[in-house]
């Protein structure tokens, strides 16, 4: 997936830059004509395909008869098939993974760091489709993609959800802004932005969302990847213990020790990059690579790499650092690399694509471990 140019159509002819400094985490922005260089389009056929799939994350939401419903796929053809003419929703997560022209169409967002880009979910919805009044933690840029979509949209998020919605739907929704969508239109709003869509006529929304853990999250990530690194030296000693007559007291001396033990728990600037490098290169749960099937023997792979270069699983995510790389979740073991093996690599991880050329023995070798993991594969012309 060789990386496309900048459109600045993309962000309202704005820079990168001067949407960053303007709007992102600020304001929202609606964007005439954002993005229309789609050679398909991910139809209600097509995410049926997807939506009947184990291994991508779906959903149809349903407003009937003043209620909400929440189903969870996979969805047979039988389930899709009964769906009624209108007030539904579904939606599957990672079409990028699934679509090589829906992860060039994230990666334009590349001006933003991989930690932070998150995936590409596609919504379809016939008239009255809507998953209500609602508002997100993260960043969110809206595409429409086919058909009209009304958003309605408010900065006033305190109202609190429905006790018993099996989704978030706010309680009150009054809406400060509104605008119909029209295919290649597309919303950005900033975290907890309430907004409302309600499809006109039948059509699909591309949702970019963008990474945004809890604290909590962080927190409890960190402290397991701790365990699996830390090593402390010593163990709980009391040679001057006393007698006690009250044996299920704890004691304060107890507390001091083991106070002074968990003090030996430390980190520094070099361990939380090195968790951030797997925590956020890991696949998520539902992801899996399948080993290729039928890897090419080494030499093809090695020629192949040489006259067309390779291209990384849509699935998959490398990060690096100065002094470490990462590709899903794992640290690539590269002893004694060259400085230009190691550029190779970055490159590889930025664009997603290293070019056709003549590559160390060792990195060959590397990449083509990746091959037979199935993380990546040659171009093919």
């Amino acid at each position: 997936m060789p990386k496309t140019p900048f459109d600045v159509a993309l962000l309202g002819n704005l820079t990168p830059e001067q949407f960053l400094a303007d709007y992102w985490q600020k304001k929202p922005l609606l964007i005439r004509q954002a993005w229309t260089h789609f050679p398909e389009l991910i139809d209600f056929a097509r995410l049926s395909e997807f939506a009947q799939r184990d291994d991508v994350e779906s959903r149809l939401i349903e407003f009937q008869h003043g209620r909400w419903k929440l189903e969870n796929g996979p969805f047979s053809q039988h389930r899709l098939n009964r769906l009624p003419e209108t007030d539904w929703t579904i939606l599957v997560q990672n079409v990028n993974h699934l679509v090589p022209h829906i992860a060039d169409f994230l990666y334009q967002f590349n001006f933003l760091p991989y930690t932070r880009l998150d995936d590409v979910m596609i919504s379809y919805a016939p008239p009255g489709g809507t998953v209500g009044p609602h508002y997100d933690s993260y960043d969110v840029f809206l595409l429409q993609v086919g058909g009209q979509k009304r958003w309605q949209i408010s900065s006033d998020d305190a109202s609190g959800f429905i006790e018993d919605a099996p989704i978030r739907v706010l309680k009150d929704f009054n809406p400060e802004q509104e605008w119909i969508l029209e295919h290649g239109d597309m919303l950005y709003l900033p975290p907890k932005y309430a907004h409302y869509g309600v499809a006109l006529t039948p059509g699909m929304t591309y949702s970019v969302g963008f990474r945004a853990p809890k604290t909590q999250e962080v927190a409890t990530k960190f402290l397991e990847f701790l365990q699996d690194e830390i090593c402390l030296e010593g163990m709980y000693s009391d040679p001057d213990a006393k007698a006690t007559a009250s044996p299920a007291r704890i004691d304060e001396a107890f507390v001091s020790q083991i106070s002074k033990m968990l003090q030996q728990v430390k980190w520094n600037d070099d361990i939380v990059r090195q968790f951030i490098g797997r925590y956020f290169s890991e696949p998520k749960p539902h992801v899996f690579f399948d080993q290729t099937e039928a890897p090419l023997e080494f030499d093809d792979f090695a020629q192949a790499l040489a006259t067309h270069g390779i291209v990384l699983n849509l699935k998959s995510q490398m990060l690096y650092s100065d002094q470490q790389l990462y590709i899903n979740g794992e640290e690539v073991e590269f002893e004694d690399a060259s400085a230009e093996d190691i550029a190779a690599l970055q490159l590889l991880a930025n664009e997603r694509t290293l070019a056709a050329g003549e590559y160390s023995d060792e990195l060959v070798d590397l990449l083509y471990s990746y091959h037979e993991y199935g993380y990546l594969q040659p171009i093919t012309r």
